[in-house]
């Protein structure tokens, strides 16, 4: 992997739903986590997938990063909310969080938004600090019975391009 390879943001394509429901899967199940394995379970049992995913995502504004012609990460946004951020395991360290992170903040300035949030899991909050967000308050939230930590986040910027 250490060749010069084609790595580009762009949006969703149509029938991709399924291909990020795997990246979103392999993000929480295949690295260390601070979260137990029934948690992540809990959190997500199997890779989202079918209709209801697919509706999901083309409800909100995604963007995809793509290597080697395939999906290794991707962001939603709805409105100023940013839903889910997910990276493959062999991809995270390498800039695809931060290609991502990037062109959604661009995005919501261009459509005139002054701030971003999001419920950031204990794995990616010190990406999403990184990048600005300061933590409004800690929570934990019920999964299938299981219990899982999270922190409310918001970027708070002006509305410039």
């Amino acid at each position: 992997m250490g060749e010069a390879t084609d790595i580009h943001v762009r949006g969703m394509i149509a029938g991709e739903a399924d291909a990020l429901g795997r990246v979103m899967f392999r993000a929480i199940h295949e690295r260390h986590s601070a979260y137990t394995e029934a948690q992540r379970n809990a959190w997500c049992a199997t890779p989202p997938a079918g209709d209801g995913w697919a509706a999901k995502l083309a409800a909100q504004d995604v963007r995809v990063v793509e290597a080697l012609g395939a999906p290794v990460g991707f962001i939603t946004r709805d409105g100023a909310y940013v839903d889910l951020a997910f990276v493959l395991p062999e991809w995270q360290g390498r800039g695809v969080f931060s290609m991502l992170y990037d062109r959604t903040e661009a995005d919501a300035r261009a459509a005139g938004l002054h701030r971003l949030w999001v419920h950031a899991s204990l794995t990616a909050q010190p990406a999403f600090a990184a990048k600005g967000f300061r933590v409004i308050r800690h929570e934990t939230v019920a999964r299938h019975g299981e219990t899982l930590d999270r922190a409310e986040m918001e970027k708070v910027f002006d509305g410039l391009i």
